[in-house]
């Protein structure tokens, strides 16, 4: 099975199912010495685990989180970082009633058609149960993008119809929907109860803001940010759509309202834009605005209501109902894990970046040690010609003749062969020495 690595300089490899012993991550292109505290990743796994509130699945997994390698008293070795999370609350038996049926809104009928062969216990790999791997990583990035002043922030924005009309972060942590607005809140908890009791689920939009990431972060053709910004949210299996900035709203403005217009910010002198319907990405590259982002998250497939399917076989049409424990409305859970997945994308197209500027770094450590061989090359120049006025000094004082062609036909032979021996160019080479015999001459008989 491919797609199970993402990114490019910080690679995350995630392994695991569902309901098997143990899911995990493999994180490689960590650089050493890195301080890392556990705790945050244990936070940040308890932030997104199961069985947190009256709106999750009941199902009970603490996701403590265990470290293999990768770390060494709080810092990071440069070697590949493993974590495991143990799966303690499986119940694969929950799933024999409909290990023969594909459940709508599930991958079980893909992955047979790509595969062969599906693992019908809650999905499998493509289970939300894997999601947990790529926050464990994301704690990780996070922990880095800190240090740089750079902070991702998610939450729910709306849940079915019912939309936030104020802004508190201080209040997002403090609901079990992760809604900026208490008073949203409430009307969400109240929803989404609601379609509990009925057996059913809801779904909602998650906004994600992107604080403290300069301008010129990113690729301007393939490797754009917002394109692996949202290719990442959209790895996420719950998520049918993103918009990047005013999104789908663009499409009814006109360019005279859609253009963020630049000015020079009047007390930090700084360029920025009057506006951000961009989303603080420009051409692919981030221009040093707030990034703003949205997904589209969609009601939990796995619902208690009766519902029409085939068999696996395609031998009859049936009727069932899934038993087990499923998220009424999986938005609350999804928001650390897209910030994980954010947090990933950034920290690869930093280091992306960084390569760049390193590249730059390298490039003026030549040209300096350039400039020096230039400064010894007319040292040596300087010298030589101090030394030729000598020996014009003594040549005149003796009675010796200026010019001596068997001491020409021995200096050319030298340059000839040292040239040789250096693989030098012999066009440049004949120029250069012509030159300087010519200029020995010209010293010779002005003394």
């Amino acid at each position: 099975m491919a797609g199970n690595v993402f990114g490019e300089f910080f690679r995350v490899t995630t392994f695991g199912e569902s309901h098997g012993l143990v899911i995990g991550v493999v994180i490689d292109g960590l650089q050493p010495n890195l301080e890392i505290d556990v705790s945050e990743i244990q936070n940040e796994l308890s932030r997104r685990r199961p069985g947190q509130s009256s709106i999750t699945t009941q199902r009970k997994e603490p996701d403590a989180v265990q470290i293999v390698s990768g770390i060494f008293e709080g810092k990071t070795t440069g070697t590949p970082l493993c974590m495991l999370i143990k799966n303690q609350d499986p119940r694969p038996q929950d799933y024999k009633n409909v290990k023969e049926i594909f459940r709508p809104g599930h991958a079980g009928y893909t992955f047979l058609k790509k595969y062969g062969i599906y693992d019908y216990r809650g999905g499998g790999r493509s289970s939300g149960r894997e999601t947990a791997s790529r926050v464990a990583a994301g704690a990780i990035a996070k922990q880095i993008l800190k240090s740089r002043n750079i902070k991702v922030l998610a939450y729910t924005k709306k849940i079915g119809n019912i939309e936030i009309e104020k802004f508190d972060e201080n209040e997002i942590e403090k609901n079990i929907v992760r809604s900026p607005d208490k008073n949203a809140a409430l009307k969400m908890i109240e929803l989404i109860e609601s379609v509990k009791k009925e057996g059913d689920s809801v779904g909602g939009i998650i906004e994600i803001k992107i604080f403290g990431l300069g301008a010129g972060f990113g690729e301007p053709v393939f490797d754009k940010l917002e394109a692996d910004l949202s290719k990442a949210l959209m790895s996420i299996g719950a998520v049918r759509g993103v918009e990047v900035g005013s999104g789908f709203k663009s499409a009814e403005m006109l360019g005279s309202e859609c253009n963020d217009q630049f000015r020079i910010n009047s007390e930090t002198k700084a360029i920025e834009t009057i506006t951000n319907h961009s989303g603080g990405i420009q051409g692919g590259i981030s221009n040093g605005a707030e990034i703003v982002l949205r997904i589209a998250v969609k009601p939990t497939s796995s619902i208690s209501k009766k519902q029409k399917s085939v068999k696996t076989n395609g031998s009859e049409e049936v009727e069932f109902i899934i038993e087990g424990r499923h998220d009424p409305c999986i938005c609350p859970r999804i928001i650390p894990v897209a910030e994980a997945m954010i947090s990933l994308v950034l920290i690869d197209h930093i280091l992306m970046q960084e390569r760049i500027i390193s590249g730059k770094e390298q490039l003026n450590e030549i040209r300096r040690k350039l400039d020096l061989i230039d400064q010894q090359i007319l040292l040596l120049i300087s010298t030589r010609e101090n030394l030729v006025k000598d020996v014009a000094k003594l040549k005149k004082e003796n009675g010796f003749k200026i010019y001596d062609n068997e001491r020409e036909k021995a200096v050319i032979e030298n340059w000839s062969s040292a040239a040789d021996e250096l693989q030098l160019d012999s066009k440049f080479v004949e120029t250069l020495k012509n030159l300087i015999l010519e200029r020995s001459k010209l010293i010779q008989s002005k003394e």
